[in-house]
């Protein structure tokens, strides 16, 4: 994609931080270098105790197209997330938390991706790493397409990864859950008849923190409970089925595997 054309779609980036010291440059400076630049990064400041706010002064300084909105109190990622989207002013938007990076070509390729196929709502593959940067070798993969049904069983959308073409879909919110609020919306989408596309490409890198909401496998899949039988008002024998499939899924990533070529289809 040629940037450099009249009339790019702007992109606004959605970022919840909170006591992010440690880790919000490294997000600022992979947007920044981002070879698409008709960009909008809006920072929601979740009430840090930290010197997360100073970092990122120090940044707005430097480019007018990042802004900080500032929570007074501790609400969540969600509710986070919504006062970003109520601000933005891009037709896409894309997240990314503070402890997350992005390759250089994501929005690039991503944007791409979406405008090529006319569709609403994309994700892409992505890599892990440890706390401290080093990269983990197992990657997630990227389905090419993903409906409702496939995602009550296996959540394989990683939030970082995320485009939406709000021009399609019409303003979207997380719903207000300190946990999962992001896969509820990806089952929203879906059950609205929006197919979740995947681009087969690792563009985003996910940051596995110690203690983080994710990274407590048992603590996640009593969340997905939560929304199988609360927000989506699945059967209790529904529900099981689905844990099951969750807890295969996760296992199946445990093991080593080999990655076998696949054909880039249009949707």
């Amino acid at each position: 994609m040629n940037t450099s054309e009249k009339h790019t779609p702007l992109i606004t980036i959605i970022t919840p931080a909170y006591n992010a010291e440690h880790f919000i440059t490294d997000a600022i400076e992979s947007v920044l270098k981002q070879t698409y630049t008709d960009w909008e990064m809006i920072i929601v400041d979740d009430h840090s105790t930290d010197r997360t706010i100073e970092k990122v002064h120090a940044y707005i300084k430097q480019d007018d197209r990042i802004t900080l909105i500032q929570l007074g109190e501790n609400s969540g990622s969600a509710v986070a997330r919504n006062r970003a989207i109520n601000a933005a002013r891009g037709r896409f938007i894309a997240f990314l938390d503070s402890d997350d990076l992005w390759v250089p070509e994501k929005l690039e390729k991503q944007l791409a991706f979406m405008l090529d196929r006319d569709i609403a709502f994309s994700f892409t593959e992505y890599a892990r790493m440890k706390e401290d940067g080093g990269l983990l070798k197992s990657n997630i993969r990227a389905p090419e397409t993903v409906d409702y049904n496939g995602l009550l069983k296996h959540c394989v959308i990683g939030c970082l990864t995320v485009m939406i073409d709000m021009d399609k879909t019409g303003w979207v919110q997380m719903i207000d859950l300190r946990e999962r609020q992001d896969y509820v919306l990806w089952l929203t989408l879906t059950k609205k008849g929006f197919l979740a596309y995947g681009l087969p490409e690792e563009l985003a890198i996910y940051r596995i923190v110690k203690n983080s909401i994710s990274s407590n496998k048992l603590k996640m899949a009593r969340r997905n409970w939560n929304v199988y039988r609360r927000i989506e008002r699945q059967g209790f024998f529904q529900s099981i089925w689905y844990i099951l499939h969750y807890a295969v899924h996760y296992t199946c990533r445990l093991l080593p595997k080999s990655r076998s070529p696949r054909k880039n289809t249009k949707g």
